[in-house]
């Protein structure tokens, strides 16, 4: 089989490997299409380190090629969403149920090789049989869709309440999608204005931009009051955490999942004087069945988000697209 073998920073070849053989427990799933996101990107250029060589890619979907022993719940053939984590199982943080947060999970594409390939192996339990009828541009958002479904329970939403999304991303467009899901009001914030049609389209009531204060304005118009009931945070910058805290009514709630890598100038003064509930998130924990039942009823239209398409050997030119403003989710096809 064919794989991209990431060997440094930036050095990513086409590699011929033996297939590969299920373990005990495993699966080989042949690979239909692979998600490319922003940790993927921060891998290739560096800045995130890991061991070379290494196989990325975690955003998987694909068809059973073989199974080990001891796998009864699989068959080849099926087609599959791969869930590209999986928690030691053993330790406190399992089993309290908090296997999202196990200090020994091991992360497909990141610890152990991956997807940009033709095959990958996993464990059985990472593979969740495709429902019947998604497409294929559906099924790849699976993954991105768990992490925003985890984000939106711990925000605790309730009927018609308001909420704001930071970021237009391929996360935060999900977001908005499965909060007008849940019956809640959305306002979409951005710091340009080149995806806030695209926002509207996808459900979002109201859109601002990050500019003399009309993300305020626009949260206080869509609320009513003096800040929306809670926010999502999906940037990944510490200008977006501030800007949470701001949107945010007194007693409101604060989910972020953005995972900024520099510090935040937040003023606990605010967080405490108006008593904000401000909460991480973290991956998923049972959130893969939700995000398909979401994309198999159509509650959310993931395929508008696959804006780009490459076969694997176009690895290198994929990575450089997904940073240009007009890319939302870059795919690569095996």
């Amino acid at each position: 089989m064919n794989a991209a073998v990431l060997k440094g920073p930036r050095q990513l070849e086409i590699e011929a490997r033996p297939s590969l053989e299920p373990a005990a427990g495993e699966a080989v799933v042949r690979i239909k299409a692979a998600g490319l996101c922003g940790t993927d990107y921060r891998i290739w250029t560096g800045d995130r380190p890991v061991t070379y060589p290494r196989v990325m890619g975690h955003e998987l979907i694909g068809t059973v090629r073989a199974v080990g022993s001891g796998v009864d719940r699989l068959a080849v053939g099926e087609k599959v969403a791969v869930e590209p984590n999986y928690s030691c199982g053993v330790c406190p943080l399992c089993r309290e149920g908090n296997r999202n947060l196990c200090l020994s999970r091991t992360a497909v594409g990141i610890d152990v090789d991956g997807g940009f390939a033709e095959e990958v192996a996993v464990p059985v339990r990472c593979c969740w049989v495709a429902p019947a009828g998604v497409a294929d541009d559906q099924l790849l958002l699976t993954e991105p869709l768990a992490v925003v479904v985890r984000a939106v329970r711990r925000s605790e939403p309730r009927m018609g309440e308001t909420a704001a999304v930071l970021g237009v991303g391929s996360l935060g467009l999900l977001a908005i999608q499965v909060l007008k899901a849940r019956g809640i009001r959305v306002l979409a914030v951005s710091r340009s204005d080149r995806r806030l049609a695209l926002a509207r389209d996808v459900g979002a009531d109201v859109v601002a931009t990050v500019s003399m204060g009309a993300d305020v304005a626009a949260a206080r118009a869509l609320s009513g009051r003096e800040g929306v009931d809670m926010v999502i945070e999906t940037a990944g910058t510490a200008q977006a955490v501030t800007q949470a805290v701001e949107l945010c009514r007194p007693g409101g709630r604060i989910v972020l999942t953005g995972l900024p890598h520099e510090p935040t100038a937040l003023s606990f003064f605010s967080v405490v004087r108006r008593e904000l509930r401000i909460l991480g998130s973290m991956i998923y924990q049972d959130e893969f069945s939700e995000a398909m039942r979401l994309l198999a009823e159509g509650s959310v239209r993931a395929q508008r988000l696959v804006t780009h398409r490459f076969p694997l050997a176009e690895i290198d030119r994929a990575f450089l697209v997904h940073s240009e403003p007009d890319s939302i989710k870059v795919a690569l096809t095996v």
